[in-house]
């Protein structure tokens, strides 16, 4: 998507440890009219799935997964990365490793939220290597609710996880795919 694909070159700033970032319009501070034309641009992807509800992780989807469920008009359900005391009744759970903060959390979602009557179409800002995509993928299947496919704004596509989830056979569509990124020039090149 080349609207993504300038404003990452625009604004995002490459960091040592192929971290981009880009919290001035998409995980920090958010572009809601940006997020619109992405949630557009799923919505064309995924028009020949029977799409009920998004599913995102806690914290930086919940944004751009609000967003692109208004387009499908469809409810969002998000994976909280840790138990509180307003979460009642029996949970999925899944075990989830952060590219970001080097840690592995816990991710639930109550079962009332996710049944097998569901049509999921994950969403989540980025893509580095898959582990919230399959832990997000274990909550579904534990729920027996059926895959639809992933949307991602960015896949980092030198790691492994684009590879991982296409090699499964689901359908993923990422809005913009970086081929390589370099910290000492700034540089991004897109696939």
């Amino acid at each position: 998507m080349k609207l993504l694909e300038d404003r990452i070159r625009k604004d995002g700033i490459v960091k040592e440890g192929n971290v981009l970032k880009v919290d001035s319009f998409l995980n920090h501070q958010m572009d809601v009219t940006l997020f619109h034309e992405m949630g557009l641009e799923w919505k064309r992807l995924f028009s020949d799935k029977p799409i009920n509800k998004i599913l995102t992780i806690e914290a930086s989807g919940i944004g751009i997964a609000c967003v692109a469920a208004e387009c499908f008009n469809v409810p969002v359900v998000f994976a909280k990365k840790a138990a509180s005391i307003n979460l009642d009744g029996e949970m999925f759970t899944s075990k989830v490793e952060s590219f970001t903060k080097k840690k592995v959390f816990d991710i639930i979602v109550s079962k009332k939220f996710l049944s097998p009557d569901d049509h999921i179409l994950i969403i989540d800002d980025f893509l580095a290597n898959g582990c919230a995509v399959m832990g997000l993928i274990d909550l579904i299947n534990e729920s027996g609710a059926t895959l639809e496919g992933v949307g991602i704004a960015i896949e980092k596509g030198f790691q492994q996880g684009g590879r991982i989830i296409r090699d499964r056979g689901i359908q993923l569509e990422s809005l913009a795919i970086i081929e390589s990124m370099d910290a000492s020039t700034g540089e991004i090149i897109f696939r």
